[in-house]
Order: structure tokens, then C-alpha cells, then sequence
């Protein structure tokens, strides 16, 4: 298994946006450590010397998952990353997302691990508004410096006309959820509208933008 989160964009044949380094974790898939999980931490290690070797890669992958429901909320608008995280009417969005998320790694038993900004703890159920706020700050901080100022969500929907991966990314939470019966409002919610602007019936703004803030400020508070 492995994790990354460094930023790139793919501009064209054998042209390539590298925005930033960021995390890069290799891990087994059960958990167990290898020397061939070695060698490819190793192997890693040249491209970001930084490289991680885990015996928890789900624990990354959960994380990201909850980070990347963030960024999908910010494919809505044309904002960049940034732009969007720092904006404090935003924020409850990001935080009903990332509690969402949480909450049912909760349930399944998963220990998610934080990275470049993000931390589990401060979306895990029962946890403080301002911790979440201050973890939101560190993802707006980050995204700052980085040459890919947008998600990739944004290039498939604005600069390459594609559908996203947004149901086997961030739709299968909604599925996961529903199996230890913790509630995905939010999630389910972005899905719906990510599909409407790959289909045409709404546009990227704010005002679809609007639509989710609305369903997370009247949502309850997810648990696990």
C-alpha cells in the first residue's frame, strides 16, 4: 500500500506540475512489515526524503479520506484550496465533512493519522470546535505555498471536463457508514452535487457551494 500528498497536476504528455513536497508513506495492506515494504520506503526515499514506513497505511488512507472530502467540497467553486479553507463561513463545512468521515473510521476500529495540516484528533467525535478550526487554519497555511493551488477535483471539472472519482473516493463513505449505522449527510450530500456539475445542472460557485453549507448547518452532529 502506499500514501501520498504531495501536490501534481498532469498538463500534457511528459509535462508534469510538481506543486510541493508533502507526505509520502508506504505501508503494507495487513499491517505487516517486509523487507520488499523496506526496499520501497527506500525507493521513495529518493524521490522525498522524507518518506514514512508504516504498519498502519489505513491509517493514512483514512485521513486522507476525510482530507480529501475537504478538497472535493472545494471543487464546488472556482476558489483555490487556500481560498476556500481560510474562509471562516466555509469552515463548517469542512468540519462536518471531516467529523463525518471520522466518526466512521471510529466505528470501524481505525487509528487515522494526521499529516501536512491535517489532524484526526481534531475532527474524532467529541472533539473541540477550536482544535478543528486551528487544523483548518494548518490546511489553509499549507496550500499557500504550493505551485497546484487547486485540486484535482477542480482540473477534472473546470480544466479537463471529466467526471471525478467522487464514488469510489468519497461516495463509499456514505456506504461504510451506513453499515455501522453512523449517519453521512454531508457526504452524500457532496456527492450529489459534484455529479451535478459533471452532468451540467449546476455550475461551480457559490451558490452550489451554499447548498452543502446549508445541509451542514443543520445536520447533527455526527457520532461514532
Amino acid at each position: 500500500g502506499c500514501f501520498v500528498n504531495y501536490g501534481a497536476d498532469w498538463l500534457g504528455p511528459g509535462e508534469i506540475l510538481f506543486g510541493n513536497r508533502a507526505a509520502v508513506v508506504a505501508g503494507e495492506i495487513d499491517g505487516s512489515i517486509h523487507e520488499r515494504t523496506r526496499q520501497m520506503q527506500r525507493d521513495l526515499a529518493i524521490f522525498e526524503p522524507a518518506a514514512v514506513l508504516t504498519d498502519n497505511i489505513w491509517g493514512y488512507l483514512w485521513g486522507k479520506l476525510a482530507y480529501g472530502a475537504m478538497l472535493f467540497a472545494t471543487g464546488l467553486t472556482t476558489d483555490s484550496m487556500t481560498a476556500n479553507f481560510e474562509d471562516p463561513k466555509r469552515f463548517v463545512v469542512f468540519d462536518r465533512l471531516a467529523r463525518e468521515v471520522m466518526a466512521v473510521a471510529a466505528a470501524r476500529r481505525v487509528v487515522p493519522i494526521g499529516f501536512n495540516g491535517f489532524d484526526p484528533a481534531c475532527f474524532a467525535p467529541g472533539a473541540s470546535e477550536a482544535g478543528a478550526r486551528a487544523s483548518v487554519a494548518a490546511l489553509a497555511e499549507f496550500n499557500r505555498y504550493t505551485a497546484k493551488t487547486h485540486s484535482g477535483i477542480y482540473r477534472d471539472l473546470a480544466v479537463r471536463k471529466r467526471k471525478t472519482e467522487v464514488d469510489p473516493q468519497i461516495g463509499v463513505i456514505a456506504e461504510l457508514g451506513r453499515e455501522v449505522g453512523v449517519p453521512t449527510p454531508a457526504i452524500s450530500c457532496l456527492v450529489a452535487l459534484i455529479h451535478d456539475i459533471e452532468d451540467g445542472r449546476k455550475p461551480m460557485s457559490a451558490a452550489t457551494f451554499s447548498e452543502l453549507l446549508a445541509v451542514c448547518q443543520s445536520a447533527p452532529a455526527a457520532s461514532a
